[in-house]
């Protein structure tokens, strides 16, 4: 995998919207490592602490501190870049947050991504665009099976509802002014990538599991889990990068002929990951070697009892498959947040090292149309 990628990002301008994210971050370390020329588009960090000023990647990316709402200054920082490949994460990306913030939440996970494509539309140059989306933005009709890239798109909550939108924005502007028929002519690929509750160190969000829990264990408190027969895809924060990271190689590499790679895919765990939180909880305390968890009952808002992607697509199309099943997705985690509360001179070491071993257990599955 290490030497795919780096065939494909080595000297290459990659901007990253939403570089001061959580996922964000993560990506703009590896693409670090894989020798990439990494710009970063999107606001301060939103936590304190925050895995971005953790890695001191302020010292490393070539950021610019702008809202993606602003169109001018978004088309103008695009134009002033002129990036090989853009990976738009920036959103806003919590349920409940959406509950509150509704009209925010459209805004920057709709209008943003629009902005994101328009931008690139207007400077006419063959620009490669992967836009992250959500597992939310299907239609969730509580199946037992994964959702396939062609199921209705929908959502109940605001942000599962943007999510949703998002995916018709890029669907339109790649129909209608990308369309990779006619890739010889205008030169842009674009393609999404859903991914499902992804978790690994460095997340400090509020309403999370993971970090709500590292918060509780850390003070010596007992967690307060939400919903814990709600059930999640759960993968690590590495698993979906590595699918866009992918993704973007094969926008890159393949020039004309990347028709079957301007598509939505879906980046999910293994079906045996798919836990309840209960689950989750209890495998953080074993990892974490003490603590306990409780049912915190609430009038919570509304949010998906099941939820699973299927990756077929992915498997087949790209050659991904995932590499850590969900006992290694959380024992990688919790050793990140352990190693670092002790000695937080780890964190950049620890996630250097936690990619170079994800990379190395990745195998690349042979393309069976490709």
């Amino acid at each position: 995998m290490e030497e795919l990628l780096r065939k494909a990002y080595k000297s290459r301008k990659i901007l990253v919207t939403g570089d001061t994210g959580f996922k964000g971050s993560w990506l703009s370390q590896w693409l670090l490592l894989l020798d990439a020329e990494v710009y970063g588009v999107g606001l301060e960090p939103s936590t304190s602490p925050a895995l971005y000023t953790q890695l001191r990647l302020e010292k490393h990316v070539d950021h610019r501190t702008l809202d993606i709402n602003d169109y001018q200054a978004l088309e103008k920082c695009i134009q002033d870049i002129r990036p090989d490949l853009i990976f738009h994460l920036a959103a806003q990306s919590l349920v409940r947050e959406s509950y509150k913030t509704p009209l925010e939440t459209m805004q920057v996970n709709v209008m943003g991504t629009a902005h994101v494509l328009e931008a690139v539309r207007s400077l006419k140059l063959p620009i490669a665009v992967v836009a992250i989306t959500s597992d939310k933005c299907y239609e969730n009709k509580e199946w037992l099976f994964g959702y396939r890239e062609g199921d209705p798109l929908g959502g109940y909550d605001p942000y599962s509802a943007s999510k949703g939108a998002a995916e018709l924005v890029i669907s339109s502007w790649r129909r209608s002014f990308f369309n990779p028929e006619h890739i010889s002519s205008h030169g842009v690929r674009v393609a999404s990538a859903r991914a499902g509750n992804v978790i690994g160190g460095g997340d400090w969000a509020v309403d999370r599991i993971v970090p709500d829990a590292v918060r509780f264990l850390q003070q010596g408190e007992v967690i307060q889990v939400r919903n814990p027969h709600a059930t999640r895809p759960w993968q690590h924060v590495l698993e979906p990068l590595g699918g866009y990271l992918l993704l973007g190689s094969k926008l890159l590499l393949a020039g004309d002929h990347c028709a079957s790679y301007c598509e939505g895919f879906n980046f999910g765990p293994y079906v045996s990951s798919n836990k309840p939180v209960s689950v989750l909880a209890d495998e953080i305390v074993k990892n974490w070697g003490s603590g306990s968890w409780t049912y915190k009952q609430e009038n919570a808002a509304h949010e998906a009892s099941l939820l699973h992607l299927s990756a077929d697509k992915a498997y087949h199309v790209l050659g991904w498959q995932p590499a850590w099943n969900f006992n290694q997705t959380v024992s990688r985690t919790v050793e990140w947040y352990k190693a670092t509360n002790d000695d937080p001179s780890q964190v950049l070491p620890l996630t250097q090292r936690q990619i170079d071993v994800y990379m190395n257990d990745f195998n690349l599955v042979p393309s069976l149309y490709h």
